[in-house]
């Protein structure tokens, strides 16, 4: 359920966008009217407004994500008030502007970001936060753990420039279903490798004593 969760907000971006795009018109009319305050100039073009619309959902899903886990007393997570400070400024600044640029930077941004945050914790500080998200129950040498770490500085790193790379040399339409399901894709993979790496080395814990 919680990746259900978390990847809300990108499902919603990609069926917001593509519904715009077959109704242009209503939607850019629509946004005018009531989010006009927020773009400069007080209207919403037509060719821009699937991205525009997007760009509202992605930035109200994110928020109302913060929101849901507040009101049940769950703990939000640091990669979230994060996530949730970046599509602020650049969805913000995509709005105003009328400018999709800010927006395909977001998911860059996020990539680097926790590409620092495993550099920082895996491999510089050893902290083991890969084990802890596993709950745990898996015990490996430590050179194994810093190797996945490494693993994952350098697969985030990479798919920001992926990221890039994809958001200004396609149509914006090729960024959006790369963005939903091209980096999933990529990311289930690297995870499926991670896991048979894991699995040539780990030793499950024995929390129960045969006797």
């Amino acid at each position: 359920m919680k990746i259900l969760f978390d990847l809300l907000p990108i499902f919603l971006f990609f069926a917001s966008f593509k519904w715009a795009e077959g109704h242009k018109e209503q939607a850019a009319q629509w946004m005018t009217q009531y989010l006009g305050f927020a773009v400069s100039g007080g209207a919403v073009g037509v060719k821009e407004a699937p991205v525009l619309l997007a760009t509202v959902v992605v930035i109200v899903m994110t928020l109302l994500q913060v929101v849901v886990l507040k009101v049940l007393r769950k703990p939000v997570d640091k990669m979230l008030w994060a996530g949730l400070a970046i599509v602020v400024v650049l969805g913000g600044l995509t709005l105003w502007f009328h400018d999709e640029t800010f927006i395909k930077w977001k998911p860059t941004v996020i990539y680097w970001v926790m590409s620092v945050g495993f550099l920082t914790t895996e491999v510089i500080l050893g902290r083991k936060m890969l084990a802890q998200m596993m709950g745990g129950e898996i015990d490996a040498p430590d050179a194994v753990w810093r190797h996945l770490g490494w693993a994952w500085v350098l697969f985030f790193a990479a798919m920001g420039l992926l990221n890039l790379w994809v958001a200004f040399n396609y149509p914006l339409d090729t960024w959006v279903t790369f963005k939903m399901w091209g980096s999933l894709g990529l990311t289930l993979v690297f995870t499926l490798a991670q896991g048979l790496y894991l699995g040539r080395h780990m030793k499950p814990i024995k929390d129960v004593k045969a006797g």
